[in-house]
Formats: C-alpha cells, structure tokens, sequence
C-alpha cells in the first residue's frame, strides 16, 4: 500500500504589494520525495501524516510528493502558480502508482490570475489520480474553502485552534481519516454551508473560555467523537482576501449519512452566524496603547498587537506606526520592536557593531500605509534569525529569517531581518539576544497567535489599531471582487438551510455541497 503526502503553505493578502514569487519558497525550503519523510517526520501536519502512517498495523510505505512552503505574504505571481502546480503533478506522476493522497493545504492562497489556488490544485491532482483513489487535505483554521475544494477532496481536515497549536495534531486526523476509507470502507459525505460573513481574527481565541471561538471549537470537536461522524470544522476566514468567493463557512463529513451531515451542518453555520457580533472587541490605537504601555511596563511586561502589520496575517512587516510612538518615550526596560527591511541589515553590515545608521526605517514593503521614518540608531548587534518554532503554528518548525541585526534608539531595540517570519515569537527576539519576558513593552505582529506564548506571562496585552495591509477594521479598505451582499460591509438577514432534494450537489463519490444564501 503507497500513500502519498505533499504540502502547500502559503496565506496571502491580496492587500500586501510584495508579490509571492518560486524564491520565497526557495527560501523557506523546498523538500522533494525521500528528503520530506525522512525530514518532517515530527514537524507540523506533515510530521502528523507520518508517524500516524507508521503507526497503522497495515504499514504503508509513505512516498513523499513536494513539500512547498512559503511565509505569509501578498499575491503569487502567476508564473508562480503555473510552476507550483507543475511541482504537484510532477512529483505524483513520479510517485504513481498509489493508494492515496493526503496533502497538507493551507487554504488561503491566491495567485494573479487563479483566486483558488488550493482549490485548483485539488481538482488537477483528483483530475490525474482518478475518482477512486481517496484524496484528504487539511486546511488551517482561517481557510477560504471553496465549492471546488469540497468537490475534489474526499474529506478536508480543519485545524481546531487560534492560536494554532494544534498542527501537528491535525495531520494525525487527517492521517486517522484517511485509514477509515481506505481500511474501514468508510464513505465520505460532506455538507458544506459557505457563510455570507467575515470576522475579525483578533478575538477568535478558541483556547479562552470566554471567547466566542472557545464554545465553537467545543461543538464541532464533540461532533467528531460521535461514531458516523469522520470530521467537523468552522472556518473563519482570513479577511485580507478581495476575492469573488470570501466567506466563512462551516463542513461536516459523515460515513454515508448526508441528511446527518446536513443537518449538523446547518446547526453548527447558525450558531456562528448568532454569534458573529461577538468576534468584534476593543481596539485602542498606536498613541494610547504606547502611552498605555509606558505608564505600566515598569510593573512588568505588556504586549501590544500590531496586527494591522501582522507577519503571520501576510504584512509586509514594516509598517512604523508603533514605532514612532515608542520613541517619544524614555523607555527604563527595553522595548522591543521589529522590522522586515532587507536593505536596512545590509546597511548595518557595512557599518558594523556601534555604528551609526541614519535612517530611515520602515515604509517601504508597505508603502501603501506607512511612510519612511527618519530615525537615527546605533548597530548594537548582527545575527542570524535561525531558530525552530514551536507553539502557535509550528512543532519544530525550522525558521531562517537571514542576516539580522539589533538597532538601538535609547531604550528601544528595533530587530530587523532580512526575511519575514514569525515576527512574534519569543525564539525570534532570543535569538536576537533578548529574554522577551523581562522586557518592558514587546510588539507582537500577529493579531491572536501571540496569545499562546505570551498571555500566560503579560501583565498587559492591548490590540493597536493602526494603518496597516492585515487592518483589524478590513470591512473598511476598498474591496473590488467580494461576493455582495455580505457581513459587515451590509447588514443582511441570513438563515442556515438544509440542503433540498433540488438544490446544488456534487454527485462524485458521495460528496454533496450545501451552499446557504441569505434570507
């Protein structure tokens, strides 16, 4: 028995002017055939397909496809495109002939001329393998899913979790689905109801009791235990996406039971409709959160959010808005910032440790909202931002961020790196030299994720509202290609619906899409 496993992670933001191109995923490494099983066996969804394949009584051979990873970041090339999909198809004609497929899928991913980047590379795979070989992928929490995913993927598989600390976990899922259809004989049947509504990702928390995701995550998970049920998600999409079919949406796969999943469905797309206001909290902006952080990060460390600038939401991750409000302060325990400015390291490498860089800093990957800052710092210290992530959403991930370098104004410490990346997470800033817990005030480009490391230990955590490409007011940017009407750019009625006798279904196999639309 050979089962195939692939991977393809990339979150865009149409918003970002930074194109994706093949590079960044040379960069962020490219894993081919033997390389990826022998190299990710205990890393992320790919590391969950593995050692839940080993497991099986039945031992599969497991036949790595491509592993194809890039950062979050803006819109993918159309060459770009045509060159990933030739990898897919190129590594399962190499691989042929197997029993299945899974593929680790972000969701989320656009190109120039292609706004489903995963549901196109779904139906190419399902269009060389067959209708009877099962194909299951999982997606991440923030998806976009799409009527042609569902209709080429024997079952998708949802991450559970915002922070996302559940990776790993669901590439066991996926595996542990995967062994009920090819073993057990199970027949997938999957309702799909897409949403006319988009949330912020600030406060889908689903590991707090008192978020509105925490009761969702605890429904669906208890949906998954029930014995004809295969998988269960929400997906509450990534909101810097301007395409034709943004929307969140919930999924249920059952073993042959489409009225079953049906229902569940519509229950699970109602509650989540209910409680849509919930998702919408307080937002303070650059001015008060800095203020709010200088009157209080004497009595330990506060956490500012700039998510607008989120790395991990696809921002360029150089926006100044924070920056130049920690500045005006006098700062008596270090602040820490961060910049993606590849030319500002370079720079700093010539001047060399004490030297002084003139400015300025930041604007120029979002030159869209952020302007240059004139800002004259010391080169305090060069480094590489080479570490492994694991937390919010890795397990023993490997990071390279490249050439990196620390400048000082005062008390503030701006880390720059070459590359984006988790620009977050405590490994970055360790690597850098700093314990971030003792610091005073720590800006954290993610609009949730960060939670997971720092929540436990801030004594403060503020979310800025700020002018940035990954803004947590998005309904308020110019959107061109969004299906309409939809919340909250309009205020609509909207009821959750069971598939009818005669509505839209997809007749391959057993999977049937369930579509609302509003009331």
């Amino acid at each position: 028995m050979r089962i195939a496993i692939g991977q393809l992670w990339q979150e865009t933001n149409t918003f970002n002017p930074t194109l994706t191109t093949r590079q960044d995923f040379e960069e962020f490494g490219i894993l081919r055939g033997k390389d990826l099983v022998d190299r990710m066996g205990d890393t992320n969804e790919l590391g969950g397909f593995i050692q839940s394949l080993r497991a099986w009584p039945e031992k599969p051979e497991i036949v790595g496809l491509v592993r194809l990873p890039a950062w979050p970041s803006g819109t993918a090339t159309a060459e770009t495109f045509e060159w990933i999909r030739r990898e897919v198809l190129d590594s399962l004609e190499k691989a042929r002939p197997v029993d299945a497929v899974l593929l680790a899928l972000h969701g989320a991913m656009v190109s120039a001329k292609e706004p489903d980047v995963e549901g196109a590379i779904l139906e190419a795979v399902r269009q060389r393998i067959g209708s009877k070989i099962p194909l299951v992928a999982t997606l991440d929490l923030h998806t976009n899913i799409t009527q042609k995913m569902v209709a080429n993927a024997d079952a998708l598989v949802l991450y559970h979790t915002a922070p996302h600390i559940d990776v790993f976990e669901t590439g066991q899922r996926g595996a542990a689905l995967l062994r009920r259809i090819l073993i057990d004989g199970a027949k997938p049947t999957t309702a799909f109801q897409k949403l006319p509504m988009v949330v912020p990702a600030e406060n889908a928390n689903t590991q707090e009791r008192s978020s509105v995701s925490f009761g969702l995550r605890e429904e669906v998970q208890g949906l998954e235990h029930l014995p004809g049920v295969l998988t269960a998600g929400i997906a509450t999409v990534q909101p810097w996406l301007d395409i034709p079919e943004l929307g969140s949406a919930v999924l249920v796969t059952t073993d042959n039971d489409p009225q079953e999943a049906q229902r569940m469905c519509a229950e699970v797309a109602a509650m989540l409709w209910h409680r849509r206001r919930d998702y919408f909290g307080e937002l303070v902006t650059a001015a008060d959160a800095v203020r709010t952080a200088f009157e209080l990060h004497g009595e330990g460390l506060i956490v500012l959010s700039d998510c607008a600038d989120a790395t991990t939401s696809g921002a360029p991750g150089d926006s100044n808005w924070v920056l130049a409000e920690l500045v005006k302060y006098a700062w008596s325990r270090p602040a820490l910032v961060t910049l993606v400015a590849p030319d500002v390291v370079a720079a700093a490498q010539k001047l060399g440790v004490g030297g002084t860089h003139p400015g300025p800093l930041g604007g120029v990957r979002d030159h869209r909202f952020s302007k240059p800052l004139p800002l004259t710092t010391t080169v305090e210290r060069l480094f590489e931002a080479r570490f492994i992530l694991s937390g919010h959403l890795a397990k023993n991930l490997p990071i390279d961020m490249g050439p990196s370098v620390v400048l000082r104004h005062g008390a503030v410490r701006i880390i720059v790196t070459s590359r984006s990346g988790p620009h977050f997470a405590p490994q970055l800033f360790e690597a850098a030299g700093f314990d971030p817990f003792t610091a005073g005030v720590l800006i954290a480009k993610s609009p949730c994720g960060f939670r997971a490391a720092y929540q436990p230990r801030a004594r403060k955590i503020l979310v800025v509202s700020a002018p940035g490409c990954a803004p947590p007011d998005f309904w308020k940017y110019e959107f061109k290609n969004i299906p309409r009407p939809l919340w909250p750019w309009d205020e609509i009625e909207w009821k959750a619906t069971e598939l009818d006798r005669s509505g839209p279904r997809i007749h391959r196999c057993q999977r049937h899409a369930l579509w609302g639309s509003p009331a």
